[in-house]
């Protein structure tokens, strides 16, 4: 059997990945199907951390548009993360494996803090780790958080999944002209404006030289091929 590309491994999912179709609120289907694929990431010795957005609850950008104060609606959307967190926790034990929540915000009745040698040990020992509540603090999307936390583990890559199989120039599924983009690198992401990931997030990316490669996950499998380093997606990088 091929062996995995890379050793330690962030998986991005956001929020709306989990609704499915209906936009809103947590699929079943959807975040068991996610929890396979996972798994059977894992089963091949590759370490996986996982970083989950809230926007099928909430949106801080959204509420602070709306006239709400920005960090109060920005810690209303951590705490939509520990939800998908812990949703996401329950579909993987009941796949067989073995999980930590690992929150930014503290909330010791149904998740760990987070501490950083505390996630690397929970890795070596083959666990996957859920990092919620973003980086705990507002103005930071859960982007930031996936570059920040790949940092500090010293994850080899991050997984970005999508709903499309890749980057485009402009929206595939309004444009069927839209040019999709094999490899970029990361400064071409952040002066092009792409929506990869937020600027900050590209930037800490490009800093500390954390590959991303941006995937469609709706096809299942998908997390496993980007694992074994095949061709999917669009890669962003040097």
């Amino acid at each position: 059997m091929q062996s995995p590309k890379y050793k330690r491994v962030v998986l991005k999912l956001s929020g709306e990945a989990l609704s499915g179709e209906k936009g809103y609120g947590i699929e079943h289907s959807v975040i068991s199907s996610i929890a396979r694929q996972v798994v059977e990431v894992a089963q091949t010795e590759v370490e996986v951390a996982i970083v989950v957005g809230g926007g099928n609850i909430w949106r801080g950008v959204s509420g602070s548009a709306k006239g709400m104060d920005r960090a109060t609606a920005d810690y209303m959307g951590m705490l939509a993360t520990d939800i998908n967190s812990l949703a996401l926790q329950d579909a993987l034990e009941n796949e067989g494996m073995v999980t930590r929540v690992m929150s930014a915000i503290d909330m010791k009745e149904v998740a760990d803090p987070y501490i950083r040698r505390r996630a690397i040990r929970h890795l070596e020992k083959g666990r996957v780790v859920i990092f919620a509540a973003g980086t705990g603090n507002p103005y930071f999307s859960t982007d930031t958080t996936a570059a920040l936390r790949s940092a500090e583990i010293e994850a080899e890559v991050i997984l970005m999944a999508k709903k499309v199989d890749g980057v485009y120039d402009a929206d595939p599924l309004q444009n069927p002209d839209a040019l999709k983009y094999d490899t970029l690198d990361y400064i071409d992401v952040i002066n092009m404006g792409l929506r990869v990931m937020d600027s900050t997030a590209a930037s800490l990316c490009m800093d500390n030289n954390i590959p991303i490669i941006v995937f469609d996950l709706t096809r299942e499998g998908n997390i496993l091929r980007a694992v074994m380093g095949e061709d999917i997606g669009t890669y962003v990088g040097r």
